[in-house]
C-alpha cells in the first residue's frame, strides 16, 4: 500500500498500520518524508528502513517523484532547469536504494513532464527519453528500476499509452528502465486491460490498483466497480512476481478504512479466481 493516505503521521505509525491491515509491502511518496529527498540524512534513512523491517514490511519503492521540491520539470526547454530536475531523480535513486533492495520508482508526475514552453509533444517526449537514458546508469548501479508510467490524456501529453511507454523502454534498452500498469491511468486505453497486460507483460514490473475514478478498491462510492479478476488472471497465468500496490487518490474515508476495505476486496477477487480454477 502507498503511504500517502497516512500523510502527517509518524512514519513508524504508518508502517504499523499498513502491516496491521494485512499488507506485506509499503510504497512511499517521497514528499511525505521531506521537501527535498537529498536532505534526508543517512541516520534518518536507517530509521525509516528499521521501521519497515520492524513491522515485517518490504520497501517496494517510490512514486509521485516530482511533487517536491516545487518548480522542477523534466521536459522543459530550459536546459538548466531540466538538468536540476534529473539531478533530483538521481537523488531519489539514492534514497530508494538506501531504503531497501530492488526498489522501483514509478515515474508519473504529470505536471512536471507535460509539454511546456512551446515545445511540441515529440520534442518534450525526446527530452523525457534523453533524461531517462542519462539516469539509467545511476539506477542500474544502485539496483533501482525506474518505471515509465503511461498517463491518461487529461493528465499529461507525454507518454499517453502503455505502447508508448514500452517503445521508450525498448529505445533505452537498460535493465534499470521498465514500465508498469495502473488501473486508473489506463482509462483511455483502447483495448481491454487484460489484453493490454497480456500483450505487454514482459515489460510490466509493477501494478497499481484502484477504482477507475481514483477511489480505493471496492469503495462503495466508486462510480462503477472495477473487475480486477481478468487482469489478475493474466498476471497469475504469466507468473508475475512483482508487487500489486494500492494507490488511492481519495483519502476522505480515512486511511484505516481505505487499507482494510481495499485489501478485503482484492482478497475476494483473488478468491473468486481460485474458485473458478477448481
Amino acid at each position: 500500500m502507498c503511504n500517502e493516505a497516512f500523510e502527517g503521521r509518524l512514519f513508524a505509525d504508518t508502517a504499523k498500520a499498513i502491516r496491521r491491515a494485512g499488507y506485506t509491502g509499503i510504497e512511499i511518496a517521497p514528499f511525505t518524508l521531506a521537501e527535498c529527498p537529498a536532505d534526508i540524512g543517512a541516520g534518518q534513512r536507517r530509521e525509516y528502513r528499521a521501521a519497515m523491517a520492524g513491522e515485517g514490511l518490504a520497501f517496494v519503492g517510490l512514486h509521485w517523484l516530482m511533487v517536491s521540491p516545487k518548480g522542477l520539470h523534466v521536459t522543459t526547454p530550459d536546459a538548466a532547469l531540466r538538468a536540476r530536475s534529473w539531478d533530483h531523480i538521481r537523488d531519489l535513486i539514492d534514497l530508494a536504494a538506501d531504503l531497501g533492495p530492488d526498489a522501483v520508482m514509478v515515474f508519473g508526475s504529470p505536471r512536471q513532464r507535460s509539454t511546456t514552453g512551446g515545445l511540441t509533444r515529440a520534442e518534450a517526449t525526446r527530452h523525457f527519453i534523453d533524461g531517462l537514458r542519462s539516469v539509467a546508469p545511476d539506477a542500474e548501479s544502485r539496483g533501482v528500476t525506474v518505471l515509465v508510467e503511461a498517463l491518461p490524456i487529461a493528465q499529461s501529453d507525454v507518454v499517453e499509452t502503455l505502447a508508448e511507454a514500452v517503445s521508450i523502454v525498448d529505445e533505452i534498452a537498460s535493465p534499470a528502465v521498465g514500465t508498469m500498469f495502473d488501473v486508473h491511468n489506463a482509462v483511455d486505453e483502447a483495448e481491454p486491460h487484460a489484453a493490454l497486460v497480456e500483450r505487454n507483460f514482459p515489460y510490466i514490473r509493477h501494478v497499481h490498483v484502484n477504482e477507475l475514478d481514483g477511489r480505493h478498491c471496492g469503495s462503495p462510492l466508486a462510480s462503477r466497480g472495477y473487475d480486477f479478476k481478468p487482469v489478475f488472471e493474466v498476471l497469475r497465468r504469466r507468473g508475475y512476481r512483482g508487487w500489486i500496490s494500492l494507490e488511492a487518490f481519495d483519502f476522505t474515508p480515512g486511511a484505516e478504512r481505505i487499507a482494510d476495505e481495499s485489501l478485503r476486496h482484492l482478497e475476494s477477487e483473488i478468491a473468486q479466481l481460485d474458485s473458478h480454477a477448481l
